[in-house]
């Protein structure tokens, strides 16, 4: 009996004791499903493949220089690659501005009634080559004289002329537009006069003194449309020029994009309107006493062929000043231009150029200041250019 009741209470306490060896089991179940959160993303551990890179850079810091510079050079590749599509992409521009300008000339030679020169029917089919210089030659329906002055000393004729245009890339015309009546006997005279000479750039413009800046403006912009060159050459009918001496000079700015060439100067602003070169505008440019901003003589200057474009392109609102020559350093003065100042375009008539002529210094332009132009050039520029001119081989031995 006694061993009975010990077994039962015995037998209770173990059973107590399984219950709650379950029971808490049971709750350590539950609190651990409860606790238990798995690791954020950023928590994970880096793979062995990026762990032993970075060990091998840590363990290898010599060649990590070498690394860095490799990639150093491929930007600085980039970089120049950028630079180099940069260049290529404003030189298509120019290119696309320039082709523009010209269809827009044509399109107002049309729209005015104006015949379309052979020079750019040629052009149009033949391809557009590269010239060096444009030299266009300022003259008016009374100055035939002139233009046969110049014939016979400094600008070749006929066939010599088209040699020049082909082997050496040098054109040069006369520069006239038409009269206040199209087609009137002053501008027959004129179209017999290119037919036996076929040295003329007609202009769709109408002639007169006072228009000059607008027929300088005209002429560079139907110049661009017509040929593509390097520079763009006005000179007045009444100048002495040595086109290989003006050649040479030229070719020296040749890699500049933006280039105006003459003989700088800087001369009072006339608010008289009984003088010479009065300016009506006086007003614009300060108090009396002021003087013009730098600007190119009017007997010669040069551009540049990006200038010639913008000119083309801008032509409806280009400012006309009184002047021409102040017109053009006017359209300019805000660009990004650089002025070269060479004395050479600005020599004086003999004895100036003669002696710097026999001193190996000849000059490319000679005229008298006191008549902006050679004094009386019809009778005098034969003996400017027996005294001043280049030798004769110089044109056909030069290399621009």
């Amino acid at each position: 009996m006694g061993w009975r009741r010990g077994g039962g209470a015995d037998g209770v306490a173990r059973r107590w004791v399984l219950l709650l060896c379950v029971g808490s089991f049971c709750l350590g179940l539950l609190f651990t499903d409860r606790m238990w959160t798995l690791p954020e993303a950023d928590e994970v551990e880096v793979p062995n493949l990026r762990r032993g890179g970075e060990a091998e850079l840590k363990t290898g810091d010599c060649n990590v220089r070498k690394v860095q510079g490799k990639h150093n050079y491929n930007d600085m590749l980039r970089i120049s690659d950028t630079h180099h599509n940069s260049q290529t992409l404003d030189k298509t521009i120019a290119n696309l501005e320039t082709e523009l300008s010209a269809a827009r000339t044509l399109q107002d030679s049309f729209l005015n009634g104006s015949p379309v020169q052979e020079d750019y029917k040629a052009s149009e089919s033949t391809g557009r080559r590269k010239y060096l210089m444009v030299i266009g030659i300022n003259t008016a329906f009374s100055s035939r004289k002139r233009r046969d002055s110049i014939r016979n000393t400094w600008m070749p004729k006929g066939e010599t002329r088209k040699k020049l245009e082909e082997e050496k890339g040098i054109i040069i015309r006369f520069v006239i537009g038409h009269s206040a009546i199209s087609g009137g006997i002053v501008d027959r005279a004129i179209q017999a006069e290119d037919k036996k000479h076929g040295d003329f750039m007609r202009l769709d413009h109408v002639e007169g003194y006072l228009e000059l800046s607008g027929k300088t403006r005209t002429y560079f912009a139907t110049a661009v449309a017509l040929w593509d060159a390097n520079f763009y050459v006005k000179v007045d009918d009444d100048v002495h020029v040595n086109i290989a001496t003006l050649g040479n000079i030229l070719s020296k700015h040749i890699s500049k994009p933006r280039v105006y060439i003459g003989c700088m100067k800087s001369g009072p602003v006339l608010s008289d309107k009984d003088v010479r070169y009065y300016e009506p505008e006086h007003w614009k440019f300060g108090e009396v006493g002021n003087k013009y901003f730098r600007h190119a003589t009017g007997q010669l200057y040069a551009i540049s062929k990006d200038l010639a474009a913008y000119i083309s392109l801008n032509k409806h609102v280009l400012h006309k000043y009184i002047n021409e020559d102040v017109s053009l350093g006017a359209w300019l003065i805000g660009l990004d231009v650089e002025h070269i100042d060479d004395r050479r375009l600005c020599c004086g008539t003999p004895p100036d150029c003669e002696w710097k002529a026999q001193a190996g210094n000849t000059c490319a332009a000679s005229f008298d200041w006191k008549c902006s132009g050679i004094c009386n050039s019809v009778q005098n520029i034969w003996g400017v250019h027996k005294k001043c001119s280049e030798d004769e081989k110089a044109l056909l031995t030069a290399s621009f």
